[in-house]
């Protein structure tokens, strides 16, 4: 027992980041930037959520004059952006960031420099943008930025050179967690956690982050020749000089669909992760919802075009991306279905987190039904650019994606904190919010049927459009209550909130294993798995009592065990780097080069010097790191 003591006091002292200033932004512990970056995406979601109460209250009577057609479009404009970009797809990843090192048992994430390095870029695009929108340069051309709108001729000035360069940010940053969420996944799982038993959570996000790396590529693309268009004179998207408009939506799209996914997939992996906590019994048919989980990142790469159907391509083609539309629906129905029957078969227990999943099934069924409904191109010709696919978009990002989200952060919420969300105030929020989206966005479904278009900033009196607008800005009003509600109970509960054992909700994963909140090294040992229920049972059924350990990792230095990709068997240990202040300098000088180079093309030349003395910096070996190597 002295021993173990003494090891463990070693261990913090080696995994122990500086105190003070210098330890908070210098950090390379997977926990510490993975809470800030939750913390920075939910501030983001606020800012981009007043946006969209500032749409609703234009939008609450005709001839409304609260905002003006321009500043209109620049509100729009951000709440999208800002909603896609800076908090749907950051925030999973955050999530990720924080829970995956933990649920495959190991001490570390890949990369933790480019892991830090990634939520500064991160945190200055997203300051750029609403700097911009303050300073009334604020992008103008929709989130989806479609040219010739955001051509040079339709967007003069700087604002969608801002936007364009935002997107920039924002992918650099989801690519680099990208690449370190894989990188963990293949190598450094817990001895034993082969494939066929690494959690759905797990599974759902190496999903997700490679179709993060085949998707991100196309949307940097679009945006750099968009810019570059702008600044420099190329011609990609003029058709008066041989380019083409409708490339743009073709990488946009190649992108925003399979993004779509990126959004709802980790979302997947939340609800499987509660619904066998709170079922009390195994995930039913778990190679099924492997497959799935495959099959839906695959098929997500077919099907862009469907948002193109008025674009006039080939009826042949439409017909091809009408039944990738409608397939895709089957990987997402079966695991429905899993979910349904491992309730259905379980001793289900009805806390928050549960609620949110039952609210997933219901909206996310809902925006399925709409979404096969505009898969048809008869149909979408006639509501596309109308308010029934804002509806549709809304069920399927918030209903299919954000419910399951706040679930989950109520149901990990121990972990990260050690205490306990109170739980009839969390009660009281979903209901508020459950009805607030409802009656929120479930009226525009008639307005687009009634013929109103998106993107408008007022309309006329008498159209049928005046009481379905007043009740979504009502319902909007709620869902702002219950947001500062949810936030409430977050915040009081850090205070005030029931103290959070180990494992408060009797889950089977190796999260749990850990105190809460974990350590900077998150294990003492490292475990060994027996089963895809570690903590409940092994492969045979047996119960797990006490859980095995790999014993020879050194605990005088940051090391973790590496492991064979698809059997986890140990390979090697391997040492990671301390903490750095050289992340940060890099966004800093990528920043200014981006800056830089909205304004003067020789941005590009004279930015790239700070940024290549940076990165030397980086990585030029440190003699703390000299024997940084694995040892065989």
């Amino acid at each position: 027992m002295a021993d173990r003591d003494a090891s463990i006091a070693r261990l913090e002292r080696t995994w122990a980041d500086k105190p003070g200033l210098i330890g908070w932004i210098t950090t390379v512990d997977h926990k510490r930037v993975g809470r800030r970056y939750i913390v920075t995406a939910f501030v983001f979601f606020a800012l981009a959520g007043l946006l969209a109460l500032m749409i609703r209250t234009q939008l609450m009577f005709p001839n409304n004059t609260l905002l003006g057609p321009d500043r209109y479009n620049q509100v729009f404009s951000l709440h999208g952006s800002a909603m896609m970009f800076l908090f749907a797809v950051p925030v999973m990843e955050a999530i990720a960031i924080y829970i995956v090192p933990l649920m495959v048992g190991t001490r570390a994430i890949s990369f933790p420099r480019l892991n830090a390095f990634s939520y500064w870029m991160y945190l200055f695009g997203g300051i750029l943008i609403f700097v911009c929108f303050l300073l009334d340069i604020g992008p103008e051309a929709g989130w989806t930025g479609y040219t010739p709108l955001s051509s040079s001729d339709f967007s003069p000035g700087k604002r969608t050179d801002f936007w364009a360069q935002m997107i920039t940010f924002t992918e650099v940053a989801a690519l680099s967690i990208a690449v370190e969420i894989v990188a963990t996944v293949m190598t450094q799982r817990a001895p034993g956690m082969t494939l066929a038993r690494m959690p759905l959570f797990v599974w759902s996000m190496f999903v997700t982050s490679l179709m993060v790396i085949f998707a991100m590529p196309s949307v940097m693309l679009a945006s750099t020749f968009l810019i570059t268009d702008r600044l420099v004179g190329t011609q990609f998207y003029n058709a008066a000089e041989g380019g083409d408009p409708l490339l743009w939506q073709h990488l946009f799209w190649f992108f925003g669909h399979p993004e779509v996914y990126i959004i709802f997939m980790p979302a997947l992996g939340m609800i499987s992760e509660i619904v066998e906590a709170f079922s009390r019994r195994p995930i039913l048919a778990y190679p099924a919802m492997v497959l799935s989980l495959i099959a839906t990142g695959f098929l997500a790469f077919g099907l862009w075009v469907h948002h193109m159907f008025a674009a006039g391509l080939p009826p042949m083609g439409n017909s091809f991306y009408t039944a990738a539309s409608m397939l895709i629906a089957v990987p997402s129905g079966i695991q429905v279905f899993a979910w349904i029957a491992t309730i259905a078969t379980g001793r289900p227990i009805l806390r928050v987190p549960m609620l949110y999943v039952l609210g997933f099934f219901a909206l996310f069924a809902l925006g399925g039904m709409t979404g096969v409904m505009v898969a048809s191109v008869p149909l979408d010709l006639q509501l596309h650019d109308t308010y029934f696919v804002v509806a549709h978009f809304h069920y399927v990002l918030i209903g299919g994606a954000v419910f399951p989200l706040l679930g989950a952060i109520v149901y990990w919420y121990p972990k990260i904190t050690g205490r306990l969300m109170d739980e009839r105030l969390g009660k009281w929020t979903f209901w508020l919010l459950f009805v607030g989206f409802n009656v929120t966005f479930f009226p525009m479904h008639y307005l687009g049927l009634a013929g109103m278009p998106r993107r408008v900033y007022t309309y006329l009196p008498g159209l049928g459009w005046d009481i379905p607008n007043m009740i979504s800005t009502l319902g909007s009003y709620l869902i702002a209550i219950s947001v500062l509600m949810y936030v409430f109970n977050g915040l009081k509960s850090l205070r005030t909130g029931e103290r959070a054992p180990h494992d408060p909700w009797g889950a089977p994963d190796l999260v749990w294993a850990t105190p809460s909140p974990p350590p900077s090294y998150n294990f003492a040992e490292i475990p060994v798995v027996t089963g895809r229920q570690p903590l409940w049972a092994d492969d045979q059924g047996a119960p797990v009592d006490v859980i095995p350990v790999v014993e020879g990792v050194r605990d005088d230095r940051r090391e973790v065990l590496l492991t064979s990709p698809v059997d986890a068997e140990p390979s090697h240990r391997w040492g990671m780097p301390e903490a750095s202040i050289w992340p940060l300098l890099a966004a800093i000088a990528m920043t200014g080069l981006f800056i830089w180079t909205v304004f003067e093309e020789w941005g590009v030349v004279w930015g790239a010097i700070p940024v290549a003395i940076t990165l030397t910096a980086w990585f030029w070996p440190k003699k703390s790191e000299k024997s940084l190597k694995g040892d065989r």
